[in-house]
């Protein structure tokens, strides 16, 4: 049966926020029978994606708010 897990691709500093996120992506490994097959990146998120969302203004796309932003 295939895995998902999501694993951290970079820390960084985030303006909006003042402090460091992590931008994690969801992979998805292969089934043990399918040992030939690479791993697949399904989505990306933030950290803080949360909290961002509570804001009054749009942050950027990891937090689903503003999609012209992309922070990696």
């Amino acid at each position: 049966m295939a895995e998902k897990v999501w694993q951290v691709e970079k820390i960084k500093h985030c303006d909006h926020v003042g402090h460091e996120v992590e931008i994690e992506n969801e992979v998805v490994y292969p089934a043990e029978h399918l040992p030939d097959q690479p791993a697949r990146i399904l989505a990306h998120r933030c950290s803080n994606a949360l909290e961002c969302n509570m804001l009054d203004k749009p942050t950027c796309a990891l937090c689903g708010t503003n999609p012209d932003l992309d922070p990696v």
